[in-house]
């Protein structure tokens, strides 16, 4: 991870000069600067974070490398909009499968053409969906990599549009043949086509998804909205300025607020750059992939985001995520809404 400050302390701990050290570093910083701490003592891993922690910063890495240690920390909080309150488990992600038919330079779950399908499965969606419905949940939101490459997501979407309403995020190219049957047959009162789109022209999508990808998205938006779906269109961008020239674009096109989705590039997965984020920094959100049960979808294959391996019974994976978001609360860190994903 890339630093904006690098805090050079050879041997120095927390008794022998290293928090003049730190408080020097805050002093000339900026609130979201990245600082790493770079030294020859491990052992100062647990100070740290305690001190991150009471000083209103957040630890996002820490490495050994040639036998060095280096962890890096976020300067205080990042402004963002608030959002409306949502009980944790109202809504359930689905990572249905990791294979895309894109190789996005920012995919927070490392998605591409050649990433293994890793496919949670129709079996247990099915009972997801089942359990799901005894919990309360509210909305349910499939992603992937691509749901649409999967033969049996018709039957995926309407196992979950039977529990509760449910939004798919996909890039809108696979829209044709076989998939556009499966789309037709698909309930439009209960499911939500949510289409990455990630400008107004093609430049900035096509220089993230590929060539030619900008077009295809659009024609794939007509597609849907000709079979009578409900589109929302998501925005993942790098600058302040992008995001108000896709809302102006937004406003063109007369896209009502509750189907725009505008949000910051996560410095996750592949990404090389954008918003730094830790559990601290994001309201829980129930996430199941094949591999277990996360804290936040735009961590789920984050070992740092991983909550339980046991996907089942599913109330106790409820619970599990509850439990972890108690004990965020118990060192007072103020839980920051700053990615919402849909």
């Amino acid at each position: 991870m890339k630093a904006d400050i690098d805090l050079e302390i050879g041997r120095k701990t927390f008794t022998s000069g290293l928090l003049p050290e730190l408080v020097a570093v805050l002093r000339r910083s900026r609130p979201g600067d990245l600082v790493a701490v770079i030294g020859d003592e491990d052992s100062i891993g647990p100070e740290l974070e305690t001190w991150c922690r009471f000083t209103g910063n957040s630890l996002l890495e820490a490495t050994i490398e040639k036998g060095r240690a280096r962890w890096v920390f976020r300067c205080g909080t990042l402004a963002v909009p608030a959002e409306d309150n949502r009980p944790v488990g109202s809504r359930l992600w689905l990572y249905t499968n990791f294979d895309c038919n894109l190789h996005c330079d920012y995919c927070c779950v490392r998605s591409s053409p050649t990433a293994p399908r890793r496919e949670l499965g129709l079996a247990r969606v099915r009972r997801i969906a089942r359990e799901a419905a005894e919990l309360g949940v509210k909305e349910i939101f499939v992603t992937g990599g691509e749901p649409f490459l999967l033969e049996d997501i018709g039957e995926i979407l309407l196992s979950c549009a039977a529990v509760a309403p449910t939004t798919v995020l996909t890039n809108g190219m696979l829209f044709t043949g076989r998939r556009a049957e499966s789309l037709r047959a698909l309930p439009r009162d209960r499911i939500v086509l949510q289409i990455s789109l990630d400008s107004a022209t093609p430049e900035l999508h096509d220089l993230h998804r590929g060539p030619g990808t900008w077009a295809r998205t659009r024609e794939g938006i007509q597609r849907a909205r000709a079979h009578g779906f409900r589109v929302r269109l998501a925005a993942t961008v790098s600058t302040d300025a992008e995001a108000e020239a896709f809302r102006q674009f937004l406003d063109e096109e007369k896209i009502a607020a509750e189907d725009r989705v505008i949000r910051r590039i996560a410095l996750r997965g592949a990404a090389s750059e954008g918003v730094a984020v830790t559990r601290a920094d994001l309201v829980p959100e129930v996430t199941i992939t094949v591999e277990g049960v996360y804290w936040h979808p735009v961590g789920a294959e984050d070992s740092d985001l991983l909550i339980t391996r046991d996907i089942f019974p599913l109330a106790e994976s409820f619970a599990a995520v509850r439990r972890a978001f108690d004990r965020e609360g118990e060192h007072a860190n103020k839980l920051a809404r700053i990615f919402n994903c849909a």
